[in-house]
């Protein structure tokens, strides 16, 4: 097995306290079934090119700068050493500025995850942190110059390392005012809420990240493994009709409770020659 590379290399800083870290990926979409782009009629790859808006001249490498819009269509050309120069530096350490209750950060503001663990030296102040945090229940604010950019990085004790977080900026979280403004007040109450309690309770788990398959990937492959094989490609079935029902209908549908509407009881006609069951009490029936 080939040992996990680290992304980057550090420090991380608490007082005057100081330990140095790796930081490694802890999710990844590299192992996602990926597609390349065809010419239909030749059957090799195609290439992106990038043309002149105005003359449709194909524009080289070296000719390519970064430019801002001020106005439409009237740019400022940022040159690449420019661009550079107004980066931050990266002293590569990460600096603890406070540490905060576990559950203060709204998860909405969680970027990428990603394992820290001690880099050679410095395991035993690794350790100091990752426990003190755990016994305090307490995770960290840093900041530090990750992949060119100065990001806010949450720092958590997990399992016998750490994970960080990177964090949105405020800026990049929108509000949910304008997603939930025009969800109306309605109150739910009786049967409907102890019946939505109730399908809760018994749909109640674990959860484990094995049983949730990429079904996506799976298929595609599926696809794939078909077409390679000269099989009949797999055709997609037609969703039942959904049935009209009002919401308290469903609910007992899905409790698996009966309609609270009872059918009308139909007397048989006796048969001479049949044989008559006995008569079972009222209150076993209600048992049963």
């Amino acid at each position: 097995m080939v040992a996990a590379r680290a992304n980057w290399k550090g420090f991380i800083k608490f007082g005057e306290v100081a330990c140095a870290v790796a930081l490694y990926t802890a999710a990844s979409s590299s192992e996602r079934i990926a597609f390349n782009t065809l010419n239909r009629t030749t059957g090799n790859r195609v290439r992106r090119e990038f043309v002149d808006i105005e003359t449709g001249n194909p524009v080289e490498r070296d000719d390519q700068v970064k430019g801002y819009e001020i106005e439409n269509g009237d740019y400022i050309v940022l040159e690449p050493e420019e661009v550079a120069a107004a980066l931050p530096e990266s002293d590569k350490t990460l600096k603890i500025e406070a540490f905060v209750p576990c559950n203060e950060i709204d998860d909405v503001y969680f970027d990428k995850p990603y394992y820290l663990a001690p880099d050679k030296m410095g395991a035993d102040a690794f350790k100091l942190l990752r426990d003190g945090m755990r016994q305090a229940k307490v995770a960290a604010l840093a900041r530090a110059v990750l992949f060119r950019r100065l990001r806010s990085v949450l720092i958590r004790p997990h399992g016998n390392g750490l994970i960080g977080t990177t964090l949105n900026f405020d800026y990049e979280v929108r509000s949910s005012k304008e997603a939930f403004d025009d969800i109306p007040e309605i109150k739910i109450e009786g049967e409907m809420l102890e019946l939505a309690t109730h399908i809760i309770n018994t749909k109640k788990g674990e959860f484990d990240a094995k049983t949730f398959d990429d079904r996506y990937d799976a298929a595609v492959a599926e696809l794939v493994k078909a077409k390679i094989e000269g099989k009949a490609l797999p055709k997609k079935k037609a969703p039942p009709a959904s049935k009209q029902s009002d919401l308290l209908q469903a609910l007992r549908e899905s409790a698996g409770i009966a309609s609270s509407k009872k059918p009308k009881r139909v007397a048989a006609k006796a048969d001479p020659g049949a044989k008559q069951p006995k008569r079972v009490a009222a209150s076993a029936n209600r048992a049963a």
